[in-house]
Parts: structure tokens; sequence; C-alpha cells
């Protein structure tokens, strides 16, 4: 795109350049330059900066400021900036580090993947994390993110961690809960969950040591990093993941869903059969309150179809609870010693706990021989209808 192409599509978009800042005076300046060249709707969040970023700010009267009294993380300043984005009437708003890191000439990159898309989408700068000067902790930081972003959403991308992005402001979500860096992983994800698509475009990125000025806290903002991914993981586990099965399941037919999310989904039929097998065990195990999570968990760790396992653990569901008890300790049976007659007694909850070790035997035994079955007739009926994915 030529620069008047890349200035009028930003204005017909209606995109904004948002650049959070705090006491980053030597390379501040050069930023807000390099954007000027494509655009004059720049909002700068001065961050609580103590240096001369007051000063600075004062020779561009055309661009917004938000001077802020105190620092209060990059998260408080994006969302800051993003209100105050969308009441100027913006709907997008790229958002570049005032460190000097990136380039303002990448901005058309941006500018062009937006155009060729025909729905809101979420894109995030992709840096060389390979190239010479990159910090070893930003890359192994960076790795760590991106496993846990897919972990949490299901999309792999190569860069996460990337401050150079644009936002799609009527789609990422109104509150957060994260006030610093962690807040750009919760903004990600949680705008994902909404079915906004999120993509990597390729930008360049500059790591001097003798301009740059990192206010990333390894121990501190690591940690609240983790705090955050253990929150958002919990949630995929117990509400995204069965909310969106649910919702699949709900526009599609039996055939339908058969047809896409087993026969056509990812996976050999060894792999959907081995799936399915651990579903079932894992369903049919004493693991009450955990199996979402276990049976996930271990989907990931052994890399099988996690939707097909999440579906088969689902054979415990409440109107097979007694049946799926009565069975277990019928089996269990024949292990332990003194009365184990269930035929006589009160079939509930009381009779598990005083036989648990009965229960425990049978429930194992009942788990491991159903998820058996279950595989290799899984497999079977693959193998004859779709053949070609064995």
């Amino acid at each position: 795109m030529t620069l008047p192409e890349v200035q009028n599509a930003i204005s017909e978009k209606k995109i904004c350049v948002l650049i959070p800042t705090y006491n980053n005076e030597k390379t501040l300046q050069r930023v807000i330059d390099g954007v000027l060249d494509y655009t004059e709707n720049i909002i700068v969040v001065n961050d609580g900066s103590t240096d001369s970023t007051p000063k600075i700010l004062n020779h561009y009267s055309q661009i917004n400021v938000i001077n802020l009294p105190e620092n209060k993380g990059k998260g408080n300043a994006l969302k800051l900036g993003f209100r105050k984005a969308k009441e100027l009437g913006f709907h997008y708003a790229i958002t570049i580090d005032s460190d000097g890191q990136h380039y303002p000439d990448d901005i058309p990159v941006f500018v062009e993947a937006l155009l060729s898309e025909k729905q809101d989408i979420l894109l995030i700068g992709n840096r060389n994390m390979s190239q010479d000067g990159i910090p070893k902790k930003s890359s192994f930081g960076n790795r760590f993110s991106n496993f846990w972003f897919w972990f949490e959403t299901g999309i792999k991308l190569e860069d996460t961690q990337s401050g150079y992005r644009l936002y799609p402001l009527h789609k990422i979500p109104k509150k957060y809960f994260t006030p610093k860096f962690e807040f750009e992983i919760e903004i990600i994800v949680r705008t994902a969950w909404r079915h906004i698509p999120v993509k990597n475009v390729p930008i360049k990125v500059l790591y001097d040591p003798a301009e740059r000025v990192s206010h990333f806290r390894p121990f501190k903002d690591f940690t609240r990093i983790s705090i955050l991914n253990t929150i958002l993981v919990t949630i995929t586990l117990f509400y995204i993941i069965p909310r969106n099965f649910v919702n699949n399941f709900k526009k599609k037919s039996i055939r339908k869903f058969i047809k896409e999310d087993v026969l056509e989904s990812d996976g050999t039929n060894r792999t959907k059969a081995f799936s399915i097998a651990l579903g079932v065990f894992i369903g049919l195990s004493p693991f009450w309150g955990f199996q979402t999570l276990i049976v996930i968990s271990l989907a990931v760790l052994f890399k099988l179809n996690k939707v097909l396992a999440f579906v088969a653990s689902n054979v415990s569901l409440p109107p097979f609870i007694p049946f799926i008890i009565a069975a277990s300790l019928f089996l269990g049976a024949p292990f332990v010693h003194g009365e184990s007659n269930i035929l006589n007694q009160e079939l509930n909850f009381e009779l598990v706990k005083n036989n648990l070790l009965q229960y425990v035997i049978g429930s194992a035994i009942l788990a491991t021989t159903i998820s058996v079955i279950s595989g290799i007739a899984t497999f079977l009926f693959l193998s004859k209808v779709s053949p070609e994915n064995n």
C-alpha cells in the first residue's frame, strides 16, 4: 500500500494509535514522530512518568494525551486508552510500545491485514525472537505464553507477548481484572473466548540496551502471569470447553456432529479411539468433580483429541451414576472380606463410604473394562467408515 492509501484506510476504518508510556524519554519522541507519518489519530497515556515525558508531550498539540498522576501499570493505561478511543469514535486501536522496540513503519502491516479480513479481528505483531540481541528470558517467556494461550483457546500463535497489536474496540471485553503486564494476556484470551479471530502479522523489532527501558519485573510479573494463567486454565476446563461443546452440539444434528467432530476431527483413527477410551476411563473412575480437569489435561499431555475425550468422559452423567456405583460395588465384592451384598442395602453414597475399598477396586475394573471395549469398538467403527485415516 502507498502512504496515501494507508492514511485513507486509517481514516475510513476509524483507526487510532495508542501509546502507553512510562519513563521512556529516550525513545518516546521518535515513536510519536514515526506514527505521525501515518496519522494524527494518536492517544498517549502518560502513566505517571517522572522523567521529561511531560515536556516532550507538550510539543504535540495535535494528539490526545492522558496524564496520570502516578504509575498504575500498563494494563491500566491501556484500559484508559481504549475507553478514550471509543469516546472519540474510533473502532480500532493499534497499540505500540514507547520503548523504541517497535517500528512505526509496520503500521501498514496491520492496516493491510485488517482490510484483508471480512470480519473483526485482533492482530498481534510476530517478532523474530531468534534474531541477535533478543534476551533469552524474553524468548522463554514468549514460548511459555504461547503454550498457555493455545491451551486456553485452541489457537496456535508464534508470538503472544508483543505489545504491537490491533484491537477491535467494540469486540474486546468491557471489564478486566488485571492492571499490569498480565493484562495483555487476559485481553487476548478473553477476546478469543468471544469467538473473535486472533492472528499474528510479521513485524520488525529492535532491542537496543542503550535506549530501551523495560519495566518488567521478572519475579513479580511472572508470578502474576502464572496466577492469571492458572485462573484462565481453570475457567477453560470447567466453563469454556463445556460451553463450546454444548453450543456446537446444539447447532448440529447427531449425524453432522459425528461426521464433523468425530470422523473429520484431528488425529488418526487410533488417536480418536484412544481419546474415547481415555474419556470413558476417567468418566467411570471415582474422580468426582475433577473429571473434566483430569481428562483434558491428560488429552493435552498425550496429544489426544480433547473434544472426543471430553465427550466420552460424560459417560458418568447423573442419570447413570446409580448404575455405575452398583456395577462398581458388584465387581469389587469378590476382592474384599465380610458382608458386601449390595442387593440387600440401599444404594447411596453412604453405602460407598462404608464399602470404599470394594468400590475403588470395582470402579477400577469397570473403568478399565469399559474403556478398552469402547476404544476397540470405536477403532473398528472408524476403520470401517473412514479407513483412510488409520
